[in-house]
């Protein structure tokens, strides 16, 4: 049997257990939202950890990492791989064990529900709901990508891009409808363990086959192209830059919906605590060999493949045909598994934080039940029309998400923590934040409109000083450090200026994140 039939057994066998998996799941859900999207918030450590784990690792870190660190050296497992491990463990308590608790007492299923509730504002909820749609419509298009991608060069174009995206689209989309929360979990965790040993044991077998590590960095050094990946702090990895990046991710991830939502699905108090303590070791045994091959395989010489993926061609150059075949098919179906937790969350926020509250306000649980499912097609198949014009690389998308995610994470965390916060204060925040790193990330766009009335008599005069002032205030970089970063410092101004010059509004639910909750 050739590689790509294998590979292409593998992944129509996963599909066939994550399948199965998901009707066992149905038979134990009840038809209520809250299972659907939380799994009756009944998640042990293991499968909670994993979940996460899986949810969060995928295209990324297989196909986007190890090309990074082939490219620019291994300093990249710093900004991932360390710091964000640690980063996010520690948000994910200050965050989300408070989330927890007020999960638990209040019975919240998202982000936007909990902070609506807090400022008594549908309007909040909605705003909160419509950001992150924003930003994990391109995260969840950044998964089809990969995999129409990585389904092509598989099969050596038998499988086209649009059919590969579109095959795993449906899959999805009938796995997520029918499995919800449960059977999401359930086969996150079996990929989590599965991609972590088969990562290791690629690490080792190519290591074995260069003579162990000491060979592979010295090729490393003796390559005059990556001699300076043995040192800290050169090209592109300054600290303002590496920094700021680490920073963005970390607060990012912890805004992710898919992520968010966990908070509130932990078991107990003992798991989520227990979880995030184990988080920075799950990180780095995933991120130190998956980016250490990248970075090796450009001193040993390993010439960078059409597709633009450096980790098959290392495998294909020193493990059987076989192993390389079952470690790409893993990656692949870890996507599946990121992108099945965003379907979930995204149709949790569609029909919990819109429809819910501006459409029918008495919707039944049962009739939510059905909408959810319907928003998943919805929002899977609205992602895979997006995908199939590629608008950028996957590193590109996936950054813009993080940062953007980002910029909610401080506003968010003022909420929960100081009694001064205001609804006017965390909604002029988000929407400053957020305002700010879109026109950053647009600003070519708006500078190409502000030209087209350059013809206009009378205006025509100022577009030249505006276009000047436009592209000096919105810039990718500030002194090295990232857009991304500065808009963060913008909205946790904006939330204390704007909260300490106005009144809490009548509705405002204050003591219920204070004197009701028990977080320590």
């Amino acid at each position: 049997m050739n590689a790509v039939a294998i590979q292409l057994s593998i992944i129509v066998g996963y599909l066939l257990i994550a399948l199965a998996v998901g009707l066992v799941a149905y038979r134990l859900t009840d038809r209520t939202a809250e299972d659907f999207y939380l799994a009756s918030r009944t998640l042990g450590t293991v499968v909670l950890l994993f979940t996460t784990f899986a949810t969060l690792l995928s295209a990324f870190t297989f196909f986007a990492g190890p090309n990074i660190a082939y490219a620019q050296g291994p300093e990249w497992i710093l900004v991932m791989g360390l710091m964000d491990g640690v980063i996010f463990a520690i948000l994910w308590y200050v965050i989300g064990y408070k989330q927890w608790l007020l999960g638990q007492r209040y019975g919240y299923v998202t982000l936007g529900e909990m902070l609506g509730d807090r400022f008594g504002s549908r309007y909040l909820r909605g705003l909160v709901a419509g950001v992150s749609l924003v930003w994990l419509f391109p995260y969840v298009m950044l998964q089809q990508v990969g995999a129409g991608t990585a389904l092509e060069a598989l099969t050596n174009g038998a499988i086209s891009y649009a059919a590969g995206a579109g095959l795993i689209t449906v899959f999805m989309i009938l796995y997520v409808v029918a499995a919800g929360m449960r059977g999401v979990a359930w086969t996150d965790t079996l990929q989590g363990a599965f991609m972590l040993v088969t990562t290791w044991v690629a690490l080792l077998w190519v290591l074995a086959a260069v003579g162990g590590p000491g060979a592979a960095t010295e090729a490393l050094a003796a390559n005059p192209d990556t001699a300076g990946y043995l040192s800290l702090g050169g090209g592109v990895y300054t600290v303002p830059w590496i920094l700021s990046t680490a920073i963005t991710i970390g607060f990012g991830v912890a805004m992710f919906p898919q992520v968010n939502q966990r908070f509130f699905a932990a078991g107990s108090r003992t798991v989520i605590k227990r979880s995030l303590a184990l988080w920075p070791i799950l990180c780095v045994l995933l991120f130190v060999p998956a980016f250490m091959l990248g970075a090796w395989a450009a001193g040993l010489g390993v010439a960078m493949p059409e597709s633009g993926n450096i980790l098959p061609a290392v495998l294909a150059e020193y493990t059987p045909v076989w192993f390389a075949a079952l470690v790409i098919a893993g990656a692949m179906a870890a996507m599946m598994s990121s992108s099945d937790s965003m379907l979930l969350s995204g149709s949790s926020y569609m029909t919990r934080d819109l429809y819910r509250p501006f459409v029918e306000r008495d919707l039944s649980d049962r009739r939510e039940d059905l909408l959810a499912r319907g928003g998943v097609a919805a929002f899977a198949t609205a992602a895979f029309v997006a995908s199939l014009f590629q608008p950028a690389t996957l590193f590109e998308i996936g950054d813009a998400a993080f940062s953007g995610f980002a910029q909610l994470a401080l506003p968010v965390l003022l909420a929960l923590y100081w009694r001064g916060t205001t609804r006017a204060g965390i909604t002029a925040g988000v929407l400053v934040s957020q305002g700010f790193y879109l026109v950053t990330l647009f600003v070519t766009w708006l500078v190409t409109l502000i030209e087209l009335f350059s013809v206009v008599p009378v205006v025509g005069g100022f577009t030249t000083p505006l276009t000047a002032l436009v592209t000096t205030v919105f810039q990718g970089s500030y002194f090295g450090w990232t857009a991304g970063l500065v808009g963060m410092g913008l909205g946790l101004l904006v939330t204390v200026v704007v909260s300490q010059v106005t009144s809490p509004a009548a509705a405002e639910r204050r003591a219920i994140y204070f004197e009701e909750s028990g977080a320590d």
